[in-house]
């Protein structure tokens, strides 16, 4: 049972940025950066660092996962992931089954490498499929082909990972729904099928090619409906297939497959951000690193703190925040005793009102341990979700 919100002195996570790419992605707003591969060895060298001045802030607490993001974390050597993941173990008391989980992307995942990321510590991948069609891969401005992912799948079962993800993306330019039902068919019939799938509605970010585009009248995106249609398909394909659907955008093929990490933040648990561009938050503190690696690199190096922005979240936000994550939870969402004992206060008593509201509106309901959204709410949840903020 993914439980939420977890109380407040439970095993944090540790998320750990590698901001370095091959190439940017037209559609991509994540720090990261192309071109600075040079960077690798001090970076490394100086996430360790990172990981030791972070450590007395969480004294005395276990550590249930490691995430490798980015970016592009396979662009790191076996021997830098084995590095990052020692200085967690070096700085912390990390729980001897953790979790830890590494971002790839499928083209360059040979065999040989990946052995080296399990002897490193890794024990998850997730692979940056985005889709198996060939235009949309193109369109996305993927530089791998379908073909890679299933090979990169094959290797992975070969070097010992039983814990391996997908991420695809559906509503790109000028998608249509046999595509997107395609892309879902031919994750179902690979010899070496994932365990996780993540499902992503494409948005259009301000700031990337993709929003200029969007903004010049040139970047056909399929409409709402059409992007919802998509959705419930991926809903009513993978049920049929038997993956559960625990969370909005997330299923595993096993009961209890899901990503630790990720539950983590929709339980509204504590986590550190190490790297350019990570944050985190304990207790009341939220900190964001600096977002360009040399100047993150650079305050490592003078002994400084590398956060640009700290601040302290009330009592009142972090209630809002309960529900903003742990409605994204589909079986049990946000538990009512979890949540008195977490923050002092029944639901009723932080949102009665709007509790009631989204009932009467079937977009959510109540169950014996808490609230949870209904199917209707799921195809609204960011609507539903922002009432409670």
């Amino acid at each position: 049972m993914i439980i939420a919100p977890l109380p407040l002195n439970a095993p944090i996570g540790i998320y750990i940025h590698i901001p370095f790419c091959a190439h940017i992605c037209p559609y991509c707003d994540f720090t990261t950066y192309a071109g600075k591969s040079h960077l690798i060895d001090r970076y490394v060298e100086l996430l360790g660092r990172e990981l030791a001045l972070k450590a007395e802030g969480v004294h005395g607490r276990g550590v249930a996962t490691i995430y490798l993001g980015g970016g592009t974390p396979s662009l790191l050597d076996p021997a830098h992931v084995a590095a990052i993941t020692t200085a967690c173990r070096s700085n912390y008391d990390v729980e001897p089954d953790a979790e830890i989980t590494m971002e790839c992307n499928p083209n360059g995942l040979t065999a040989d490498r990946l052995f080296g990321y399990r002897n490193g510590g890794v024990n998850r991948l997730s692979i940056g499929a985005q889709t198996l069609d060939r235009r949309g891969l193109r369109t996305l401005g993927r530089h791998h082909e379908s073909a890679d992912i299933t090979t990169a799948l094959g290797n992975a079962r070969a070097a010992g990972f039983d814990n391996v993800s997908l991420d695809l993306i559906f509503g790109w330019p000028n998608q249509a729904l046999d595509t997107w039902q395609r892309d879902l068919e031919g994750v179902m019939a690979m010899a070496n099928p994932p365990n996780h799938l993540s499902l992503y509605s494409l948005i259009v970010e301000p700031g990337t090619p993709y929003a200029d585009a969007s903004a010049r009248g040139i970047l056909p995106m399929p409409d709402d409906d059409a992007t919802a249609d998509m959705y419930e398909l991926a809903i009513t394909t993978l049920a049929v297939a038997g993956w559960s659907h625990y969370e909005v955008a997330n299923w595993s093929r096993e009961a209890e497959g899901h990503s630790r990490h990720n539950a983590n933040y929709w339980q509204h648990g504590d986590f550190l951000g190490i790297g350019a561009g990570a944050h985190g938050t304990i207790g009341s503190r939220r900190a964001m690193n600096h977002l360009l690696p040399e100047t993150y690199c650079q305050a490592i190096e003078a002994g400084l703190d590398p956060a640009s922005n700290i601040e302290r979240i009330d009592a009142r936000t972090s209630r809002s925040e309960t529900m903003l994550l742990g409605l994204r939870l589909l079986e049990y969402g946000v538990q009512r005793e979890a949540f008195r004992k977490r923050h002092g206060l029944t639901l009723n008593d932080a949102f009665g009102n709007t509790i009631d509201e989204m009932i009467s509106l079937g977009l959510m309901e109540r169950h014996e341990l808490g609230l949870r959204l209904t199917h209707r709410g799921l195809l609204l949840a960011n609507e539903v979700i922002a009432r409670f903020l």
